[in-house]
């Protein structure tokens, strides 16, 4: 999920799982029967507290994680987040929360949203730098 807020991306420092040490966007996998939109807002709630606004479906992303013989395809949504303060929900699989620009993500980056970024997308209302901030 690329959770947007005065044109600025929600991250995550991910402890434990593959991919400790970096940084990521909130999701997670699908449930049965749920929809991509259902799985985006659950996962946004679950990690962080905050409610949000859908946007819209996104690009995707596919990973292989070859020390753990995985292979991901990532569907990224867009969404916004109006109000309120993201929370470590699960704080065995996030140290923190960050609002980040889009051009000065922190480092390194989870392995889909490095794949995203490298692409050259840039997601629709995210800013590049502070003077982006007069624009809006």
């Amino acid at each position: 999920m690329i959770v947007l807020r005065d044109g600025l991306v929600l991250l995550g420092e991910r402890l434990g799982a593959h991919g400790a040490g970096t940084w990521a966007l909130p999701g997670g996998h699908l449930e049965f029967g749920e929809s991509v939109e259902q799985c985006a807002r659950r996962e946004v709630l679950e990690e962080t507290g905050l409610d949000v606004e859908l946007i819209g479906q996104g690009p995707y992303t596919s990973d292989v994680f070859d020390a753990e013989q995985r292979h991901y395809v990532t569907l990224f949504v867009l969404a916004r987040s109006a109000h309120g303060e993201p929370q470590r929900r699960e704080p065995h699989k996030c140290a923190r929360w960050q609002w980040c620009l889009w051009s000065a993500l922190p480092a390194p980056l989870f392995a889909p949203l490095q794949t995203l970024r490298a692409s050259g997308y840039v997601p629709p209302g995210a800013l590049l730098s502070r003077s982006d901030q007069n624009l809006v």
